[in-house]
């Protein structure tokens, strides 16, 4: 990491599509709805945004660029307390630890799960573990929209090495839960938990800034075989990492439980157990609303408003992504906006 500063505060972007191609699973439409552009691959389900984080495969896919061709990783390693901010980077170093996709399903999502960080380091080499949660932002009209999280009842190591083995994948479902979803429901995916998103939805994701899934399911979804659908481990070590026990409907509940937090114009949305991964808000503006000084990321969902800031301002129209700087200075959203703002991990409050 350098402290060295390039010439001129970053200041906030709008940002394009950035959604690498050939991913496993069929999806890109609610995307494409969302940002009101043209669907051209059926295999393109995720737009990272603002991404710093490859896919598994590395090679540089999913990471987002700037107008002046830089990756947004190379721009942050540059001048990390323009993007970050000072407390950030003691705590991070010149990462931005956040991870935002747009994601849209149009199958079902095979059964996986993600590794914790300590089997990431374990098992994988990797330093951090994939957990994630989600907004649910379209339901392309279903009124049966899902998705399965966690199982209903107390599951065997044998009876998942089974069901892996021979890919019984009607059997995995009927022991999980099936989630109803519709738009505005929230859903925080500890690492561990399995789960599947049905078709149709169009989500935002926030995860740790990772790639890495493990596969319980992986029949019928191109260029899987069982090595590399559980990266390469046995099947015992790929399971190792599942929960496997009850997920009840209490539990249920508090992953879908958000928090008010005193300001009209904002909802925080996911329990406090998400806190040291990810932060996120529902926005509600009507007229004005100042965001909190520190590196984040806004998809605006609804609206016609304006993001000022000191150098400037953008126009925000259903579907943009803005990318938001530390170094933006007082930033504030003039008009009616609705929208949701990710954060990095919460800070320490001061006094």
């Amino acid at each position: 990491m350098t402290n060295d500063r390039v010439a001129g505060p970053p200041e906030p972007l709008l940002l394009s599509a950035n959604q690498p191609l050939d991913r496993p699973y069929k999806g890109g439409s609610g995307i494409a709805r969302f940002r009101g552009m043209e669907h051209h691959d059926p295999y393109t389900p995720e737009d990272f945004v603002a991404s710093t984080t490859e896919v598994f495969s590395g090679h540089g896919v999913g990471l987002s660029r700037l107008p002046d061709g830089r990756t947004l990783r190379d721009a942050v390693a540059a001048d990390p307390l323009g993007y970050l901010g000072p407390e950030h980077v003691r705590r991070f170093g010149a990462n931005s630890n956040l991870l935002v996709k747009l994601l849209s399903t149009d199958e079902r999502l095979f059964v996986h799960y993600h590794p914790d960080a300590a089997f990431a380091s374990s098992r994988l080499g990797r330093t951090v573990g994939k957990t994630e949660a989600w907004i649910i932002v379209n339901t392309d009209g279903q009124d049966d929209a899902y998705a399965y999280l966690g199982f209903n009842r107390p599951v065997s190591d044998d009876e998942v090495q089974t069901w892996v083995t021979n890919q019984q994948v009607e059997e995995m479902l009927t022991a999980m839960n099936r989630v109803t979803l519709h738009v505005g429901d929230t859903l925080f995916v500890p690492a561990g938990i399995a789960h599947s998103i049905g078709p149709g939805i169009t989500l935002v994701e926030l995860q740790e800034p990772t790639d890495l899934s493990i596969l319980l399911e992986y029949d019928g979804f191109p260029g899987f075989t069982l090595s590399n659908a559980l990266l390469g481990l046995d099947i015992p070590s790929a399971i190792s990492g599942l929960q496997r026990s009850l997920l009840n409907a209490d539990q249920l509940t508090a992953l879908s439980a958000g928090r008010r937090d005193g300001r009209s114009t904002a909802q925080q949305l996911f329990p406090a157990e998400a806190d040291p991964f990810f932060t996120a808000w529902r926005l509600d503006v009507e007229v004005h609303h100042t965001i909190a000084r520190g590196f984040a990321v806004l998809v605006v969902t609804d609206g016609d408003a304006r993001l000022e800031f000191d150098a400037g301002s953008l126009d925000l129209e259903p579907g943009a992504t803005v990318l938001i700087p530390y170094d933006a200075g007082d930033v504030s959203i003039v008009g009616r906006m609705r929208g949701i703002l990710c954060a990095p991990p919460a800070l320490p409050k001061r006094g």
